[in-house]
């Protein structure tokens, strides 16, 4: 099975809330880029990751990703969408697939990068390593909201290399970028 770090990115409220009726409550597009350029970064020309989303997720419209392979994750449809390059019952089986040549030769970091579901067990995965929270630090009527974590063994960095430490702002709403690392345990 592949041994591939597998990452998570949302943002989320004071509440934790991500979404509200399938779509993301507040308009922050430098906060996007941030998700972006993490999500696209790879470490050589050739190289790509892979970005797994659940079908209801708020990114269901996202636009194709350089440097990306995306899957969607659905147990009802029966194509691959537009956006996507492969299609998955579940998390497991995404993961498979990119243990798998060619993907385990192309693929260098798993990104889950959303619903609720696909966040949730992916956390509770050996091979996730990092959790990319941003802080909206505002409250939102939301109706979805990120699953809470085990922040003994997700800790929070406080200076991680490439993602800014200071507090932003963008149309009147606070928030920061937040990594949690992994603990290992002793």
């Amino acid at each position: 099975m592949s041994q591939k770090p597998l990452r998570v990115i949302s943002a989320a409220d004071v509440n934790l809330g991500i979404g509200k009726c399938g779509t993301v409550p507040w308009e922050l597009p430098n906060e996007f880029r941030y998700f972006f350029s993490k999500i696209t970064a790879v470490s050589a020309p050739g190289r790509k990751n892979l970005v797994i989303w659940g079908r209801g997720s708020a990114v269901k419209d996202c636009p194709s990703l350089p440097n990306c392979y995306g899957v969607v994750l659905s147990r009802t449809l029966s194509s691959v969408p537009e956006n996507a390059n492969y299609l998955c019952r579940d998390l497991p089986s995404a993961l498979v697939l990119c243990s798998l040549p060619p993907l385990s030769e192309e693929v260098e970091t798993i990104w889950v990068i959303g619903g609720v579901k696909p966040y949730a067990e992916a956390m509770k995965h050996p091979n996730c390593d990092r959790i990319y929270l941003s802080n909206i630090m505002a409250q939102f009527n939301c109706d979805t909201f990120f699953p809470e974590f085990d922040r003994e063994t997700f800790r929070l960095v406080n200076e991680f290399p490439g993602v800014p430490s200071e507090i932003q702002e963008e149309n009147g709403i606070k928030y920061k970028f937040q990594v949690f690392q992994k603990v290992s345990k002793q």
